[in-house]
């Protein structure tokens, strides 16, 4: 017959038994787990399947708001807290309409999200998709990137005019470099002489030389 202390002691021993079994079976399991590239590619795995479910949850919405009235389908935003988040969703599927969540799998998520809501932008890019054998996070970075030209920068035109605080706006003439500084030299002159500013001289030469150009003024070895 066993005793009350004959049977806490086979307990506890039975429970030291059950922790070393536990210890041996979990050391064992480090042994053989795996090594970094297969857990690597179980992490990239679960990307694949996001981006799958992506796109599959696209094409089911685009469905719906095809087959269901307009009212049910707000109804069903409204049931899920879905009221204005669905529309970059259909553009998803409006996007990628001519691939499968497969075809795409490779892709990493924000790149969907980029290309379908910059379509207009990128259907370049998306269109060359289709001639792929293999699509994944490479070939379309690389598609992006031969599409992106160096953009050419125009040059500006140049403008005498310039804005005052009040809103309006005033002509000034850039700087005059001239090595013999004739034009400078004869403006001071004909203001000292003439007590004139440099702006009514100004203004009276460009009045001349428009004369000029409209035949209203001639030279006079013109006439000769």
């Amino acid at each position: 017959m066993m005793t009350p202390l004959q049977g806490i002691v086979a307990t506890q021993v039975n429970s030291q038994t059950v922790t070393k079994s536990k210890f041996e079976q979990s050391s064992e399991h480090k042994a053989n787990r795996p090594k970094n590239v297969k857990i690597d590619s179980l992490a990239f795995q679960r990307l694949t399947d996001v981006t799958k479910a992506i796109l599959h949850h696209a094409f089911w919405l685009a469905e719906q708001k095809k087959q269901l009235s307009l009212r049910d389908y707000k109804q069903l935003l409204l049931d899920h807290g879905w009221q204005g988040e669905e529309k970059r969703y259909l553009k998803i599927a409006a996007a990628f309409a001519k691939f499968s969540p497969q075809d795409v799998a490779q892709v990493e998520p924000r790149t969907i999200y980029q290309l379908a809501e910059n379509s207009k932008k990128y259907q370049q890019v998306i269109n060359r998709l289709l001639d792929l054998s293999i699509i994944n996070q490479e070939s379309v970075r690389s598609l992006i990137k031969k599409q992106r030209t160096p953009k050419t920068t125009q040059p500006e035109k140049p403008s005498i005019w310039r804005r005052t605080k009040n809103g309006g706006r005033y002509c000034q003439i850039p700087p005059i470099h001239e090595p013999t500084e004739q034009t400078g030299v004869t403006l001071q002159r004909m203001m000292d002489e003439e007590g004139l500013s440099a702006q009514h001289i100004v203004a009276e030469a460009i009045a001349l030389r428009q004369a000029y150009k409209q035949g209203q003024l001639v030279r006079a070895e013109d006439n000769n």
